[in-house]
């Protein structure tokens, strides 16, 4: 872990500021603190609690034998570990209030920002920090996009401007031929387990689209007959498609958002065309033409384990879903920069279109 201890303690207090910002209607609507029980979403209350317990389990409660001392919130295990919570149980637990669970988050960051302080050499240490930074990065953007799914306002806001593309799209051509796909040991300084570590792949020669699929473009997919995305509507004779708690005029330039995986392949069939590799995705990403970032991107690929693939401590962040999840490359408008690398692996389940989650397509 290279990064200077006041960066890693100004990550996590960046972090903790977005998850604050996301999560800031909660005070002003407690109808939303659980919110419907879907099984797409964690009720709000439970999951910004869980965000807590994460830091405080990983970087305050964890000895190097495994064993974990004392929360700071008694029962904090049986509420907030999400292994071992199953996730329908979640809305009826027996929760703090939020003004609890804020309390509780402020002081688990307070000891571990002191923790940083007081033992600025311990690697152990600065690894969970960089853990628990981005783990509630990642929990940031599920606030913000279980808003879009949930109808809620913008917490953020201005997303729905970026992206925007115009004109056709056009192929970057890549020759093929070997390709080291993952993390380069040593020169990344926090990679999650998924992504160790760099190794050979043979590529064939590919063309692949300078940019995601745009509204436009999947507009005429569905004009040809194809189920319109679950937030488009077609009102007094356009399409208008659902920004969060707003209905808003089809922008036809910016990148198509929530389509699953299914629908992605159902659109590269109907255009002739074909998801890309993660292993082309991340080749493709280095090309400074290839325009990425705007929104999650499905790929062809499963998620299944690098070779020699071991489990890092947090043993339930990859494990348990290798076969079962589709890889996602890139970023959203919403992942906050540093966590955006060519080698970060997404992954959800090939059904899943409330992410911030769009496509683009190879040549067959």
């Amino acid at each position: 872990m290279d990064k200077p201890r006041g960066m890693l303690a100004e990550d996590l207090v960046a972090s903790r500021r977005g998850t604050a910002r996301a999560t800031a209607a909660l005070e002003h609507a407690p109808e939303r603190l659980l919110g419907p029980k879907l099984a797409i979403v964690n009720p709000p209350l439970w999951e910004l609690g869980h965000v807590g317990w994460f830091q405080e389990r990983w970087c305050l409660r964890a000895r190097p034998d495994g064993t974990l001392t004392d929360s700071l919130l008694p029962q904090a295990d049986r509420l907030y570990d999400s292994s071992a919570v199953p996730h329908a149980t979640r809305w009826d637990l027996p929760l703090p209030s939020l003004a609890e669970t804020r309390a509780y988050v402020a002081a688990v960051l307070e000891r571990v920002l002191d923790r940083l302080e007081r033992e600025p050499e311990d690697e152990r240490l600065r690894y969970f920090v960089r853990l628990a930074t981005f783990h509630e990065d990642m929990h940031a953007e599920a606030f913000h996009y279980s808003c879009q799914t949930l109808g809620y306002p913008d917490p953020f806001g201005g997303g729905e401007l970026q992206g925007r593309s115009e004109g056709p799209g056009e192929d970057l051509s890549f020759p093929g031929g070997p390709f080291v796909l993952g993390a380069v040991r040593g020169r990344d300084a926090f990679v999650f387990d998924n992504e160790k570590w760099a190794h050979e792949v043979v590529l064939q020669p590919f063309r692949i689209a300078a940019r995601p699929v745009t509204n436009g473009e999947y507009l005429a997919f569905v004009e040809d007959g194809a189920p319109p995305p679950r937030y488009w509507r077609y009102i007094g004779g356009r399409w208008a498609e659902r920004r969060f708690g707003q209905w808003r005029a089809l922008d036809e330039a910016q990148p198509v958002r929530h389509v699953d995986w299914h629908e992605a392949n159902a659109y590269c069939r109907w255009a002739g065309r074909r998801l890309p590799t993660e292993a082309e995705w991340e080749c493709a990403a280095a090309h400074p033409a290839l325009e990425w970032g705007a929104v999650w991107e499905w790929t062809a690929s499963d998620f299944l384990p690098y070779p020699g693939f071991a489990a890092d401590p947090y043993k339930d962040y990859s494990q348990p879903w290798f076969g079962t999840h589709k890889v996602l490359r890139g970023a959203s408008f919403t992942t906050p920069r540093r966590l955006v690398r060519r080698t970060f692996r997404n992954f959800y389940e090939p059904h899943r279109y409330d992410v911030f989650c769009g496509f683009r397509t190879c040549a067959l």
